[in-house]
């Protein structure tokens, strides 16, 4: 029997409550680097470094094994059995492994360039030593990939299976990996950027093993193939190719924003702490409904019933809007606040806090089109069609090149910022108008159709009240601010429940349903 969508709904808890885990680490993780580190040449190779294997696993990994693995494993899964996907998913590990070790070997070899092509400004002349450092840490870093893209495959494998928990949680040895080794660097008076460069290296074994170790229990023990350019195996590749990009349009807009950022100095760093922040609603929400809400659809798909899957669409973005809009809202009325609150320790200045919540509000405008889209492509993932989210992503870079690069000499670093932002927007609504190709199950329902506004405006009514009692906290109890946040974080949440509840917006018991692990 097809998930409720109230299961369907604790399949997004349970992704989402991981998340969450592991992003509440980050900031713990990003506070220390700040504190550590501030907004210096130290930390914004870190950076630089950190992002390299992320943009490749987002692009080879996360959004080939997560939007055309799953569709395929999951298929050969139902239709010729377990011995059959087991072996497509052999000979897809082969072909993967093989590519990951030859791009591993090609960026050791020609690092500085790998370098250059993400943050040019990092000339090696006049700036701090962040190409030197950053060269050094890439190095040491860049092998993270091959870990974490085998992981994002056997991740694909137990959310196949409907198992979360693992994959989910696996991302929270990374932080607890970097928080310990910057605790250990600065317990030993060593130099904190080579430790978390070692550490991410580490963290990528930790992640990888996890995850063999629970799709080992769920009957998937893979075993080495030599690579062989498989029928399957060239679907694969004809699937996953532009699925990667198109899954990876966020992240390469935020390349482009670190380009744009190095040209600056402090920039990487600012953009970075500002980018932590938001991902923090964006990875919980969205993670959590790109993982759920994809094996979901293609069952529906592949059985026809259309109805069910409309439904599951319709749930998957009413999640959305009752956990983004808030969030969003309170990050544009409060971006200082939480920043300062946050961030602002030990080499982390007040100017940096400033220059990081402007960032932070510009990102936040754009966090409701960056969770939709997570809704909207699966749509067509689940049907094999990966071309029109490639299109939509592509017309969206197009645009975010145009003002990063164009507003950088009006508007500065924060014009990647922005462009970032018009950019998700554009995506979505690109992805929204292709929707009509697909039939109406992808139409709003009537229960979407009547609660979003009611999210919205409980949303509004909410970011009001924080607004009013964090400049009430600023102007009586200015030297009070982590608590006062804590206080303000709580009677938002408050209010926002009672809001959402007395304008019909949702209901409570649905949430606990949601939750319920019973």
């Amino acid at each position: 029997m097809s998930p409720s969508p109230i299961r369907l709904l604790r399949g997004f808890a349970t992704v989402g409550g991981w998340t969450l885990a592991s992003r509440v680490l980050g900031f713990g993780r990003d506070i220390m680097i700040a504190a550590l580190l501030g907004a210096g040449p130290v930390a914004e190779a870190f950076f630089v470094a950190f992002r390299l294997p992320n943009m490749f696993r987002r692009l080879f990994a996360e959004g080939a094994f997560n939007m055309a693995f799953v569709p395929l494993f999951a298929k050969k899964l139902e239709g010729d059995g377990a011995a059959d996907a087991k072996r497509f998913a052999e000979e897809a590990m082969a072909v993967l492994l093989t590519a990951l070790i030859a791009l591993t070997v090609v960026a050791q070899l020609a690092m500085p360039w790998f370098v250059l092509a993400l943050a040019s400004g990092f000339d090696g002349a006049g700036d701090g030593g962040r190409f030197d450092l950053a060269v050094a840490f890439s190095r040491v870093v860049f092998p993270y990939i091959v870990f974490i893209s085998l992981a994002a495959l056997f991740s694909g494998i137990l959310n196949s299976f409907g198992r979360f928990s693992a994959a989910a949680a696996a991302p929270v040895l990374l932080n607890l990996i970097l928080i310990g080794a910057m605790a250990l660097a600065a317990g030993m008076g060593w130099d904190v950027g080579p430790a978390l460069s070692w550490a991410v290296f580490v963290a990528g074994i930790a992640q990888l093993g996890l995850v063999v170790w629970a799709a080992r229990r769920a009957g998937m023990s893979l075993k080495l193939r030599l690579p062989r350019l498989t029928p399957d195996v060239k679907r694969l590749v004809t699937l996953g190719v532009p699925a990667a990009l198109a899954g990876g349009v966020m992240q390469i807009n935020l390349l482009v924003g670190t380009q744009v950022a190095s040209y600056f100095d402090g920039a990487v760093s600012w953009l970075w702490y500002a980018d932590r922040l938001y991902q923090l609603p964006l990875g919980v929400v969205g993670v959590a409904i790109g993982v759920v809400l994809l094996p979901e659809l293609s069952r529906r798909v592949r059985a026809g019933d259309a109805i069910g899957a409309g439904r599951a669409m319709n749930r998957a973005a009413e999640f959305c809007l009752m956990l983004t809009l808030p969030a969003t809202v309170a990050l544009i009325v409060l971006p200082g606040l939480v920043t300062a609150v946050l961030f602002e320790h030990g080499a982390f200045t007040a100017s940096d806090t400033a220059a990081t919540a402007a960032a932070l509000a510009i990102y936040a405008f754009g966090l409701p089109a960056f969770v939709l889209q997570k809704v909207l492509q699966p749509a067509f993932f689940a049907r094999e069609d990966t071309r029109t989210p490639l299109r939509c992503a592509l017309v969206s870079m197009v645009v975010n090149v145009v003002i990063a690069v164009g507003g950088a000499p009006f508007a500065g670093y924060l014009a990647a910022a922005v462009g970032t932002t018009v950019a998700g927007w554009v995506n979505l609504v690109l992805l929204w108008r292709a929707t009509r190709g697909l039939g109406g199950e992808v139409a709003i329902d009537a229960r979407l159709a009547a609660r979003w506004p009611r999210i919205l405006a409980a949303s509004l009514a909410m970011g009001a009240l924080v607004l009013g009692l964090a400049e009430a906290q600023a102007a009586l109890l200015p030297d009070w601010r982590t608590a006062g946040l804590a206080l303000i974080v709580v009677a938002g949440a408050v209010a926002y429940a009672a809001a959402a509840a007395a304008l019909g917006a949702f209901r409570p018991s649905e949430v606990r349903e949601a939750m319920s692990r019973g």
